[in-house]
């Protein structure tokens, strides 16, 4: 066994009070961005006063104020109960060159060491030291991430590369469950999608009838995910940190167990909570857009409360004024919807032409070269050809899409008329191709609205509020039953038909020759049975593609393979060297 040695500990340092790095996205401190209020001053009991700052009581309120303010409470002790009103960013070193983020990041960090930290350190030392040295590193860190970024090619990276993998994750799940053949001649679904889509990680397959099987994968995963954090923490930690074995095995365990283990492998994967995300994503979505004017509501009841309650007999006058104003209200509806679907359709075009029309001035995605004349040249030259861009209408994000929705199946001709004019656009037409009017166009408007780096801070918000409610971490969550994960799955279903337009549904999902024999039904009946036979099919339909998501093994590969690529793109070293190797060239021949 190896021995690894490491250099005398020292004591921690406070952290330097320096300016924060100019903002590319937010030049505001973190006080301005909540209201200030006055520390609350109060006459506390000796026993209170010993007491360390992380024991306060927590906050259910999520607000900007109670968010900075938690922030002083646990990684700024110093200012805990007045004694320095300074703004964060001049007590805190900078994370990120955005405030905005920072903020969201600082009180991710403080609930982690809230919940996580405190409620073992505090019983050993009263000493704010570890919080403060443990802030120090990950500002360091986050600092060397952000400049990483900068440099991988985000747009890629999530529409084109990402989307492989779940592509390769539908392909080989379908393939896997959907067997031609009955047990007990069919292979085991878990073992053709691992042979399909291998990883070391999660070999052998775990088998029920074989408890070895599941012990030595378990192994094998929690190796995997300290080799994992190993290799980050050897490029990203300083060079002091990184020396001291009893840190870096601190962080790996935390990072490796208590983050990928517990809260990506343990929960993030299993399938139930994987439908419950897509059914608030799809409602927030949903709100954010807003509900749309129908010419609904521009019919009013005039009639009296005595007439609603059915009080007061109608004379054969107003019957017929009655009959009129409901034939009124229908063509008034008509007109209001198509009024709106015009202005609608008009804005869309107005859009489109607008996008396209500055689209041309802007600069090219992909370097371009003038030309070669020397060696140097020609090196410059295959630098650049290693980075040229693909055309975004090629971008796995489409091919995606029409897996997932089972395109080629459910309409093989607007499949096949799509790529038709993904071809044409991309390759005769060339407006299309890399750096082409319609390639300009769309990579601004991905850039403006879907890979926005405003959208960063309320995405960490999101996700903070989402794992730690109101702040604190709330109890372990049982986990649901196979009835319970099939209401999960069904409530999710339901969301998706309740905010896509039925119309679509029903064409899609069900084609025209389902809906005429639905259809075809006694007259009488036809209005219950439609929309009962209609729902029910429809969410059987949607139930079958998020069953897709529904095994947390198959999930396993996926997600980690997101991951592993995630990191490979920031941190290059370590798909093209070892752990080991990382060390040696940070720590020297004889850091073991």
């Amino acid at each position: 066994m190896l021995v690894m040695t490491q250099p005398p500990l020292r004591p921690p340092s406070r952290l330097l009070l320096r300016p924060k790095a100019a903002p590319t996205s937010s030049g505001t401190s973190l006080d301005a961005l909540v209201t200030k209020t006055p520390p609350h001053l109060s006459r506390e009991s000796s026993r209170s006063r010993q007491a360390s700052p992380l024991q306060a009581l927590p906050t259910t309120d999520v607000s900007e104020k109670a968010t900075a303010a938690l922030i002083r409470r646990v990684l700024v002790p110093s200012s805990h109960g007045g004694i320095d009103a300074s703004p964060i960013d001049q007590l805190l070193p900078p994370l990120t060159s955005s405030n905005a983020v920072d903020l969201q990041l600082y009180a991710i960090i403080a609930v982690i060491i809230k919940e996580f930290v405190a409620s073992w350190y505090t019983k050993i030392t009263p000493d704010q030291g570890f919080v403060e040295e443990a802030v120090r590193i990950i500002a360091h860190c986050t600092r060397a991430l952000e400049q990483r970024i900068r440099s991988v090619d985000i747009e890629s990276l999530v529409l084109d590369e990402i989307p492989e993998l779940v592509e390769s994750h539908i392909s080989a799940y379908r393939a896997s469950h959907e067997s031609p053949h009955s047990p007990p001649f069919a292979a085991e679904a878990r073992v053709v999608y691992h042979n399909l889509i291998p990883h070391p990680a999660f070999s052998p397959v775990p088998l029920i009838d074989s408890p070895s099987t599941v012990h030595e994968q378990l192994n094998n995963e929690a190796a995997y995910r300290q080799l994992l954090v190993q290799g980050v923490l050897a490029v990203l930690l300083p060079t002091e940190d990184l020396g001291n074995a009893c840190l870096r095995t601190l962080v790996a365990d935390i990072i490796g167990e208590m983050i990928l283990g517990n809260g990506v492998g343990g929960k993030a994967c299993e399938g139930w909570l994987i439908w419950e995300g897509m059914t608030k994503i799809v409602e927030n979505v949903k709100a954010r857009v807003g509900a749309k004017a129908t010419g609904e509501e521009i019919e009013v009841d005039t009639r009296s409360r005595l007439e609603k309650f059915g009080l007061l007999t109608e004379t054969k006058e107003e019957f017929k004024l009655k009959a009129h104003q409901s034939r009124s209200s229908v063509v008034s509806e008509i007109f209001w919807r198509l009024l709106q679907y015009g202005y609608l359709a008009f804005i869309t075009v107005r859009f489109i032409i607008l996008g396209l029309a500055t689209a041309s001035s802007r600069p090219p995605r992909s370097p371009t070269v003038s030309g070669t004349t020397g060696p140097e040249d020609i090196q410059d030259l295959s630098a650049i050809q290693k980075t040229v861009k693909r055309p975004i209408l090629s971008y796995k994000i489409f091919s995606l899409i029409g897996l997932l929705l089972d395109l080629s199946d459910r309409m093989p001709w607007l499949s096949g008329s799509l790529c038709l004019a993904q071809y044409h656009a991309t390759n005769s037409l060339r407006v299309g191709a890399t750096d082409g009017l319609f390639d300009k166009f769309l990579h601004q408007l991905l850039t403006a609205h879907v890979l926005s780096p405003s959208l960063i801070p309320s995405l960490l918000k999101t996700v903070r509020t989402s794992l730690f409610p109101g702040n604190t971490l709330t109890p372990a969550r049982i986990v649901p039953s196979s009835v319970q994960k099939n209401a999960i799955k069904r409530s999710c279903a339901v969301t998706i038909l309740e905010h896509v337009p039925r119309i679509v549904m029903e064409r899609f999902l069900l084609g025209s020759s389902n809906v005429s024999s639905i259809l075809s039904v006694p007259s009488d009946d036809i209005s219950r049975t439609t929309d009962e036979n209609l729902k029910e099919e429809m969410i059987m339909e949607i139930e079958s593609v998020l069953d897709i998501f529904g095994d947390s093994y198959c999930n396993k590969h996926l997600v980690f393979g997101i991951i592993e690529l995630c990191i490979v793109r920031l941190i290059p070293e370590i798909g093209e060297k070892g752990v080991a190797d990382l060390l040696d060239a940070r720590l020297g021949e004889g850091w073991e």
